[in-house]
């Protein structure tokens, strides 16, 4: 990822991400507008990409099925809650001067167009930025598998994992001062540490299919154009990371 800039890349962003705060709820403006921002800088240096958003700052299926909800119906509800997140990073995007596409995975033809491969590089080749929404259209899959998917059928070079810290660390960065942050990790390491930062499947499948995963911290300013530049910037998990 260090001899040459990335030409389409997969940003995954966390619903809790636009509240700017873990664990909160709704959208904060100004966060919305400042992450839009970064992103517009970047798409004018001519990468294509591709976002897919979470929904957990408005709601999040197993939580809902912690509480005694079906899991599907619980799951239905945070692919709805993305769809909320969608139109508004689209709102946002554009109001930065970036032609966007909001694809769903469900049917809402009303605010978003049905999720088509080839129309979604076909956008991406236009130059728009394309946001993904609904997840994958099926319950038990989390956001990070449908980032790890969409990535692969888009034939993006890497998935960005934007979080709120640095990177992957041997401990909870939060808890332990003494945690290390990794700045390469093999995928199967990443499977046998059962590292929370993304979801098992999403790293299995790419994995499977030799995807690199990029695991960042979206608070520092300038970051995503980092990355992209091809700046060793918080972990690389690859076929080849070791740890260290």
């Amino acid at each position: 990822m260090s001899e040459k800039r990335l030409n389409r890349i997969m940003l995954k962003l966390s619903g809790e991400a636009l509240c700017g705060e873990v664990g909160g709820f709704g959208i904060k403006p100004d966060t919305l507008r400042e992450i839009c921002l970064e992103i517009a800088e970047v798409h004018k240096t001519g990468t294509q990409i591709a976002l897919v958003i979470g929904g957990g700052n408005i709601f999040r299926g197993l939580k809902g099925n912690a509480q005694g909800m079906e899991r599907a119906s619980a799951d239905y509800m945070g692919m709805l809650a993305t769809v909320i997140n969608g139109i508004a990073l689209q709102d946002g995007l554009e109001k930065a001067g970036v032609e966007t596409r909001l694809l769903s995975a469900l049917s809402i033809r009303q605010v978003a167009e049905p999720y088509i491969r080839r129309k979604a590089v076909r956008h991406l080749e236009k130059g728009r930025v394309v946001i993904f929404v609904a997840g994958t259209g099926n319950p038990y899959f989390s956001t990070d598998t449908a980032a790890a998917l969409r990535a692969m059928e888009i034939q993006a070079e890497v998935l960005l994992k934007a979080t709120k810290v640095a990177g992957i660390y041997d401990k909870d960065p939060e808890k332990h001062d003494s945690a290390k942050m990794y700045h390469r990790l093999s995928y199967d390491q990443f499977l046998i540490d059962r590292v929370g930062v993304m979801d098992q499947t999403a790293v299995t499948l790419c994995r499977d299919n030799q995807l690199p995963i990029r695991v960042f911290a979206l608070t520092q300013r300038g970051n995503i154009e980092r990355v992209v530049r091809g700046e060793d910037v918080g972990t690389l998990v690859s076929e080849e990371g070791e740890k260290g």
